[in-house]
Order: C-alpha cells, then structure tokens, then sequence
C-alpha cells in the first residue's frame, strides 16, 4: 500500500514538472496564411519572405494575438517577424492596433509599430507615428508625439506618453493639452485614470473653462465631475476677478472655489484686493467671503485705503460693489485711520459707513459707550455711525457725517489740554489734502477751546453751549470756531478755569487706540496659526521604458536591425543630409526658390539660419536626395514666417509618391516641425522635400535633419 502510493506521488511529480517546463518554453510565432514564400538570403539572411495574395492577407499568430499583413519577414530562429502594409494586431477583445510597418518579436513579447499607429482598447484610442507595445507588462509607449481620444474625457496630446492598461492609467510628459467640451488643460507632466477621468497635473499647468483659467504646479481635476483641486503658486482667473492661495478647491458646476493660506483676490475692475487665509468665492453671484487676517485693500494712485477684520465679505457687480467688515475692524490710510465693530463700503456711490453693534450693558452707569471711531491728522471724531462719502471717479475724500451723539476732540497745541466739541451731528468738509477743512456741528452743539495768539500765548479757554457751530481748520488745526444761536458762554482764565469744566460729557480720549502705520491693523490679533496643508504627493517621474525591460527578454531578437532588439528607436547621430546647414549649397536642388545665406538669427541665437524666397507661381520647393532605399526616416526642420508650407518625405523616382507629408501653417517664431515615414524598397530613393512655398513668400529656416529611425 505504501509502495504504490509512492510511485503515484512519484509519477505525479514528473508530470507536474513536466508540464511547467512545457509551459516554460517560448511558443514560436506560426504562420496561419500566406499566399507566396520566397528567400534572399543576401538581402535577408535567415528570413522566410511572405507576400499576400489576392485572396487574403498574411495570418500570423503568437499565443494571444492575431496579425495581418500584406507582407512579411519571418525570423524563425530568432522568433521575429516584420510587417509591412496595412498592418492590424488584435490581442483578444482588448487591443487593435493599425500601422503601416510593425516589428514583433515572440522572445520578448515587444512590438514596434510606425506610420500613422493607430491602438484601440474598449475605453480610448493612441495614434502616433511610432508606438511600443509591451504585451508582457501590458504597456503602450510613444516619445514623438501622440494623441490619445477618451470618450466623454476628450482628446489629449503629447510629446512622450505611456498607457498602463491594466492600471487604465496614462502618463504624459512635455506639451501636454487635453481638450473636451467642458475644459482645456495644459500641462508639462500629467497623470490620466480613463477609467475615472481623473488627471494630475505637475509643473507650470492651466486649466480653462468658460468660468475661468486655473494656474498651478502642482494640481487635480475630475474632467467627469469639473471638480479640482490646486497647489503651488495656485491661482483662478474668475473674470474680472484673480484669486490666489497655496491651496484651492474649485467646483466648475457652480462656478466655486475656496482657498487656504496665503490668499490674494484681485478685483481688476475696481482696482481693490482682499488678503487672508480662508475665502470662499462665487462667481455666479459675484461674492467673496474671507476670513483669518482678513484684510481690504482699495488701491488708489498715490494712496491706499486697508480695512481689517476679523471677516470680510464682498459682493455684488463690479459697477455696483458692496465690501463689509465685520467684527474688531481697524481701518488705516497714511491720513486717516477708525476703528468700529463693522464697516460697510458701497464703491459705486463711495460711501463708507462705521458701525457700532449695541452690546449688552456693562452694569456700569459710568461707563462710557463705545462708539466707532476716526482719526483724522490731529482730529478724534466718535458718533453713533460715521460715514465718510469720497468721489468714486476721483477716489478722493470729499466729506464725512457723524450720526447722534457726535464728539470732535484734538488736544491743544502746547497739551495745555483738550479741544472739545459735540453735538448730535458733525459734517465735514476735506480739502485737496484729505485734511480736514470745514466741519458743522448741528444741533445741541457744546464746544470747549483754548486761545492762543500769534505767539501761541494762551488767551483764555472759551466754554460755550450754541444751536450749532462751524469750525475752520488750518495747517490741521482748529483755526476758528463760530458759534450759532448761542445760549450761554464763557471765557475762562487758564488760572480760574475749574477741573469740572475741562471735559464735556461723553469724552472719550483714545489715542493708545490710534492706528499710525500699517502694522497697528493686526497688533491686537490673536497668534497666526495657519493649518498644515497636505495636498497632493510630488510627482513621481515614470520609469524609462526601455530600461525597465529585462534583457533576458531581448536576448536573440535580432538586434542589429530592428527596433526592439536595440530598445531605443536608435535614431543615428549622423544626419543624413549634406550642407545642412546652408541650403545655398549645391547640393539641395531649388526649383523657384531664391536662398539667402546664413541671414537669419537661428533659435539659439546665432546667425546660421537661411532665408527662402519664392520667385514665380505654383509650388515653389527645395530638397535634397539621400541614397536610401528602404528603412524608417525622420525628417525635421526648424520654420518661422508667413504662409504655409508642405513638409514631405517622398519617392525620389517612379511617380514620386509622398511616403508622409505635414501641412503647416508658420507662425513669427522658430517651431521644430517632424514627419516619420517607412519606406519599402521600391527601387527608388529618397529625398526630403520642404514645397508648397508661394511667390513673394519670406520663410526662415534652420536645421533641417533626416535621419534612419531603427537601422544602423
């Protein structure tokens, strides 16, 4: 019994490390179909040629994936094959894939596609001129540009981009634009989930909607819900409106945003800015709400008034703005400052009104109440309300109203003592100075003032009661005081003038209080504790692609001549064209062209660029041939100028067939303009053509290069 069940474990085990090492083993690409088999072991040592026939194209298969071709070289010993024409790989329901030339190797599980690359999965589509395909890590890859369309997410573009289909997520680097109906994002690195639409953003980025333009560098936006999120040096262009903070929510459903730390919001219009460190701002309703340090800034063009609080709103169109301070509000100009428990501001007829909250009685019945308060030069004015009215085209003080209970006290030159008037209102007038010139005491008007003549000797101290009275400032002080309907009155002695006398009721001197530069606003506030802002992680730059390949996996996949076995595109150092640098030379032909040499400022700023002409009608051009047969070519060249142009690669021979062309409309500044073609061997060479140039047409160019993309 226990011999048998040892042979059957025995048996057992054999079996099981058989099947691993049979599953071990690279299965072989096979041919399901082709019409016809040649060999040129000159040409292509080693390959099985495979052309289509009428019926059909050529089939291959490799594990999960299917291709069709209308030619092919198959590499058998090296588990290689290259696909020219119309070519399609599908892997199972997941992946299509169209281009014109695609190298496969059945090792290393890598494919190369070029010329207009075409890759679809059930949620988006890549289309470049040169795509990688990892079928082992599931990995897309283009560094020359790229376009990938996500259904409802919209359309992106990039210089480099990577897909991690399993992970359905993309990464962009370098000129980076997404585009749908909702938004515009612009970004240098960029991280997309297709499955959810949402994206990072890192490095300088906007994002611009009809709502508004976000800035940062660091950032999140859901393109689903057109919420984000925003860091470093963040900023929203709402309008009229600017707002910057270190971190800021936005809502783009109902035009929202708020913002932690450091904020900033700009009125453009109204030439006004709030400061603090939490605000809330909508935009449909043209309100702003901000809080901690809050701080209001109207700037004017030799001045600025600042208003502090604890909270500060501002709402309303900008022709009809309204800002409110609420709670221990200081407000300071180099002439002026008050204080009050809130302050209303309507910009659109320059009023400003302080404002007193009633309290709860102290208990106190010698209390004194506590009334809003402005100081003006040498002037302390308190009342029930103040309102100061300035001209809001000049933005200039032109008077102030004090409300029931008004009181003006300055203290005598020499501080002999206090002078003194009130009543139940005061009107003032300011000069071009904003000093104060002319003030009213209407109503009940008492008045205390001390004398003095040309030798600023004191006279006498007049106390006196009137209906009201009217004060004249000069060089701010009280120059003249007239009284109206006088009842009573007295001009005192300094010697006889009693101690009972020298204040009227309700004085109330606070000058500890006064705010006399900038930095009094905050000297009562609590300690700054700002919160610690999280936020997003850095950005995590990705992994190159080809060095995160396992060599193992190359290994024997033919690298002297493909694009996969050197893993980089390997394009040659070596340009192709001779006298590159100078199209007068010889060697470019020009058919209605006219070169100027070396005349133009190239892009490092050096004087090595040339000048083209066209000097008759039709499509005027320049080229130069290269001996080429067959490969993969890159041809690029630096433009700027009027018009437009036609870049192309094309058949130097039989009916002269463009392999690829650009259109391109220039611009005043140097742009890099490239094209990528593959070339089958059809007897002919190739030549790099830059056409379509009109007569009377000035065009720069500069360093036009072609080179073999994957063939040494």
């Amino acid at each position: 019994m226990n011999t048998s069940k040892s042979i059957y474990l025995l048996l057992l085990f054999v079996f099981t490390l058989n099947f691993g090492l049979k599953a071990q083993e690279q299965k072989k690409i096979e041919i399901e179909y082709s019409g016809f088999l040649t060999f040129n072991e000159t040409e292509y040592p080693g390959a099985k040629i495979l052309t289509r026939d009428d019926s059909q194209q050529i089939h291959i298969v490799h594990e999960s994936i299917n291709m069709w071709c209308d030619k092919a070289y198959y590499y058998g010993k090296e588990n290689f094959i290259e696909a020219f024409g119309h070519v399609k790989l599908i892997q199972g329901d997941t992946i299509n894939m169209n281009s014109k030339y695609i190298e496969y190797s059945g090792i290393s599980k890598l494919a190369f596609a070029s010329g207009d690359v075409v890759l679809t999965d059930p949620n988006s589509t890549i289309s470049s001129d040169t795509l990688y395909f990892d079928r082992e890590k599931q990995q897309a890859f283009y560094q020359n540009g790229g376009t990938v369309v996500k259904d409802t997410s919209g359309t992106i573009t990039s210089k480099i981009g990577r897909y991690y289909m399993n992970l359905k997520k993309y990464q962009f680097v370098t000129d980076v634009v997404l585009v749908n109906p909702d938004a515009t994002i612009k970004s240098n690195y960029f991280d997309f989930y297709s499955d959810t639409g949402k994206a990072y953003l890192f490095g300088p980025s906007t994002i611009t909607t009809e709502e508004s333009v976000t800035y940062c560098e660091k950032g999140y936006y859901d393109t689903k819900t057109k919420i984000g999120y925003a860091l470093k040096k963040s900023k929203i262009n709402y309008d009229n409106r600017i707002i910057e903070g270190d971190s800021l929510y936005f809502d783009n459903n109902r035009s929202f945003a708020s913002a932690t730390n450091n904020i900033k919001v700009t009125d453009t219009l109204n030439h006004s800015i709030v400061k603090g460190h939490y605000a809330e701002i909508f935009k449909e309703k043209d309100s702003v709400f901000i809080t901690k340090r809050a701080l209001a800034i109207t700037v004017q063009e030799n001045d600025s008034i600042y208003i502090h609080a604890d909270t500060l709103m501002v709402t309303g169109k900008p022709e009809k703005r309204i800002t409110r301070a609420f709670r221990n509000v200081r407000l300071f100009k180099s002439d002026m400052s008050g204080k009050a428990d809130s302050i209303h501001v309507n910009h659109e007829i320059g009023l400003t009104q302080l404002i007193n909250i009633s309290k709860y009685s102290t208990g106190d019945a010698f209390a004194t109440k506590r009334r809003p308060i402005l100081w003006n030069i040498g002037n302390q004015m308190t009342g029930d309300t103040i309102h100061l009215i300035s001209n809001p085209e000049t933005e200039k003080l032109d008077s102030l109203i004090v409300f029931k209970n008004a009181f003006l006290i300055s203290q005598d030159t020499l501080k002999a003592g206090f002078n003194q008037i009130a009543g139940q209102r005061l009107v003032g007038l300011f000069n071009e100075e904003n000093q104060l010139e002319v003030a009213d005491i209407i109503k009940n008007a008492e008045s205390i003032y001390y004398f003095r003549n040309d030798l600023n000797e004191l006279v006498g101290i007049d106390k006196a009661k009137s209906g009201s009275l009217k004060i004249f400032f000069d060089k701010k002080e009280i120059e003249e005081v007239r009284k109206i309907n006088q009842i009573d009155g007295k001009i005192y002695p300094e010697s006889t003038f009693p101690d009972k006398e020298k204040l009227l009721k309700g004085f109330d001197w606070r000058e500890e209080e006064r705010l006399t530069h900038f930095d009094d606003l905050f000297k009562d506030d609590p300690p700054l504790v700002l919160p610690i802002i999280k936020g997003l992680d850095d950005y995590v730059p990705q992994d190159d692609f080809f060095e995160t390949i396992d060599a193992n996996r190359i290994k024997n996949s033919k690298p002297e001549t493909n694009a996969i076995g050197n893993i980089k595109p390997n394009i040659k150092n070596k340009n192709l064209l001779k006298s590159a640098f100078d199209i007068s030379k010889m060697e470019w032909a020009k058919v209605g062209i006219l070169v100027t040499s070396k005349s133009e400022v190239d892009p490092n700023g050096n004087m090595t660029a040339n000048n083209l002409r066209g000097i008759k009608d039709g499509d005027n051009h320049v080229f130069q041939v290269i001996n080429s047969t067959s490969g993969i070519f890159k041809w690029s060249v630096w433009l700027k100028g009027t018009g437009k142009v036609s870049l192309r690669l094309q058949e130097n021979g039989g009916n002269f067939k463009n392999y690829k062309s650009l259109d391109i409309k220039l611009t005043p500044d140097w742009k890099l303009y490239s094209i990528t073609a593959t070339k089958e061997n059809d007897n002919n060479t190739l030549r790099g053509i830059i056409g379509a140039i009109q007569k009377n047409d000035k065009i720069s160019i500069w360093k036009p290069e072609l080179m073999e993309v994957s063939k040494e």
